[in-house]
């Protein structure tokens, strides 16, 4: 077992969920990434939500981080609805891949490196098989290295390191990466985060996979 520890708190959060989600049957095992495998763009999420996509099965469907991600989506044209719940909602992706780089619960949603690179090989297989994807939407610093370091295991490496900031775009091989914030609770109760910085980032990813 590679990540003893992840299994171990996607399991407990299965058997403990909160009174909302109680006598729900979790997926409580890794995600895969989903969408269109005609992609251009590809967004990365730092890891699934203990009761989102560790839930529901599928990465950012069922959280709150989702519900912004997903109206920002469906204004673009990406999403055919606004909202993602569950597996069976009738949402799809056109045009988008999503993934996280590291597909199990986190306690804290806090990734140990180690972990991180346990899963990078899940990230490196998906842009090495999405092949129209022009551009990388990262979602946070930790799947902006994520990023960075899946490039570089396909030869593709950027130096100086660039450096995460909200709206940042490098060109790293064949891609545009560009630098989103987290559309966390943490960020968007804050006001870090608002929706129209969502949609201006999620805007400028999809002229750049275009190029």
């Amino acid at each position: 077992m590679r990540c003893p520890r992840l299994v171990g708190w996607r399991e407990e959060a299965a058997a403990n969920p909160p009174a909302r989600f109680a006598g729900q049957t979790y997926w409580a095992r890794p995600l895969p990434g989903w969408g269109d495998p005609k992609a251009r763009l590809l967004i990365l999420g730092l890891a699934p939500a203990a009761h989102g996509g560790n839930r529901t099965g599928r990465i950012f469907t069922g959280d709150r981080s989702g519900d912004w991600l997903f109206r920002a989506l469906h204004k673009a044209g990406y999403a055919n609805q606004p909202s993602s719940i569950s597996q069976s909602d009738g949402l799809k992706l056109s045009d988008a891949y999503i993934a996280a780089i590291v597909r199990c619960a986190p306690p804290t949603n806090k990734p140990l490196p180690q972990e991180r690179d346990n899963c990078l090989e899940y990230t490196v297989r998906e842009l090495g098989v999405l092949k129209n994807v022009g551009a990388i939407m990262a979602l946070g610093s930790f799947a902006w290295d994520g990023a960075l370091r899946a490039a570089s295991a396909l030869g593709h490496s950027a130096r100086p390191k660039p450096k995460f900031s909200h709206g940042a775009v490098v060109r790293v091989g064949p891609w545009h990466l560009v630098g989103c914030y987290h559309p966390s609770q943490q960020n968007t109760f804050t006001g870090t985060l608002t929706e129209a910085m969502l949609d201006q980032v999620v805007q400028s990813a999809k002229q750049l996979s275009q190029r």
